[in-house]
């Protein structure tokens, strides 16, 4: 078997070096071929040393020279880019057969869209770019014969529950009853509505269960990970969010479920580990070694399951509502949450203004048709901008 070519977009965060962990247990098989970033010039240093890539990226210009002459200092023979251009070009690139989509929020549409286009297989983390432009992407994918491997662990699960011949983009079998999708709850899952005004990002981004980043441990602990989940879904699976239940499972071990029209619940369990996910979009239809330990069900004894409570954590129902009302709705709904986000955690607003600032935009801004990126980063831009005055 040829050694594949991986382009991994967002190498510094936590799913681009779980990753690069994965890949580095299968030298034979895989390799680091183009690592980005946006500024972490130290951790991206420290990957190129490593993995020895081709090609680095750091979007920031500033960063992009930084880590060239540390490249050059140490003896390195990668390239670095520079540029938001270079995370498109080395996406659709000719060497490259599999791209790791794993830059958060908005900024990685382009580049993933870039990679759907090209026809690869898009492993699939940047949940934003179904969010934002979900006809527009599953519609590229499909002309181009792009396989879309998602590696959120809760749709990853789904897609093993589901038949074997199964493609993300088709609609599902008419013997698929529910898909169950789980969540942890958040660090904030038995907080009284009350004593969320008063918590703080520090307090956010201690998710119990798994270790992120801090706008999509600020998205845990709001639900409103779970709302993108939930429209991530439906463009992947093909249907909609009345066939979605949400159940909150607190071990995060039951990773989602699908309920079948004969009665039985296929679900997917393992250890919260994001190699699992990863390593089955790296090599399916194999399998092979995550390095993950093996789940224990003597010592996990509980698996426990609970409704959302929609008046503690509204980010749901609005993510629901945004997918129904279609257009760019749910860019504007993404658009408004990072504006949020970012502000909660700069200590400008409160941890209930999150849904607030974003219910808001949606009554303000009216949703056109999504049907070109113009007016999907057109519609962003104008979330943003209503969202900053907001807070």
């Amino acid at each position: 078997m040829a050694i594949q070519n991986v382009c991994i977009l967002g190498a510094t965060g936590s799913i681009g070096k779980n990753t690069l962990s994965v890949i580095s247990q299968h030298p034979d098989r895989y390799r680091a071929f183009a690592l980005t970033a946006n500024t972490n010039v130290s951790e991206m240093l420290g990957l190129c040393r490593e993995h020895h890539p081709a090609f680095a990226v750091m979007v920031d210009e500033a960063s992009a020279i930084a880590l060239r002459s540390q490249i050059k200092g140490v003896g390195l023979k990668t390239e670095v880019l520079a540029g938001e251009g270079p995370l498109v070009e080395l996406a659709a690139h000719t060497d490259v057969p599999i791209v790791m989509a794993a830059i958060v929020g908005a900024a990685g549409l382009l580049p993933t869209l870039a990679a759907a286009r090209a026809g690869k297989r898009v492993l699939l983390a940047n949940k934003e770019a179904l969010v934002m432009s979900g006809a527009l992407f599953m519609s590229a994918a499909e002309k181009s014969g792009a396989l879309l491997l998602p590696i959120d662990s809760e749709h990853n699960a789904i897609y093993q529950c589901l038949p074997s011949d199964y493609r993300c983009g088709e609609t599902v079998p008419s013997s698929v009853k529910r898909i169950l999708l789980t969540a942890s709850g958040g660090p904030f899952r038995t907080h009284s509505y009350e004593s969320l005004k008063s918590v703080n990002a520090e307090q956010a981004c201690k998710h119990p269960n798994w270790s992120m980043g801090q706008k999509i441990s600020v998205d845990s602990a709001t639900l409103m990970n779970k709302g993108l989940e939930l429209i991530e879904a439906c463009w992947l699976f093909d249907v909609s969010p009345s066939a979605v239940d949400v159940h909150i499972h607190p071990q995060s071990v039951v990773h989602s479920m699908v309920e079948y029209n004969d009665g039985s619940v296929l679900a997917q369990l393992g250890n919260p580990d994001m190699r699992t996910p990863i390593a089955y979009g790296l090599a399916w239809p194999e399998r092979i070694d995550a390095g993950v330990s093996a789940l224990d069900l003597f010592a996990t004894k509980e698996l426990t399951f609970e409704r959302p409570d929609a008046q503690r954590f509204p980010c749901l129902s609005l993510a629901s509502q945004a997918f129904e009302q279609g257009g760019t709705a749910c860019a504007m709904l993404n658009a408004a949450n990072e504006v949020a986000v970012a502000a909660f955690l700069k200590g400008n607003i409160g941890f209930t203004a999150i849904p607030d600032i974003i219910s808001r935009v949606l009554d303000t801004l009216s949703s056109n048709e999504a049907d070109s990126i113009e007016s999907i980063l057109l519609a962003d831009q104008e979330a943003r901008v209503q969202a900053s005055r907001l807070v």
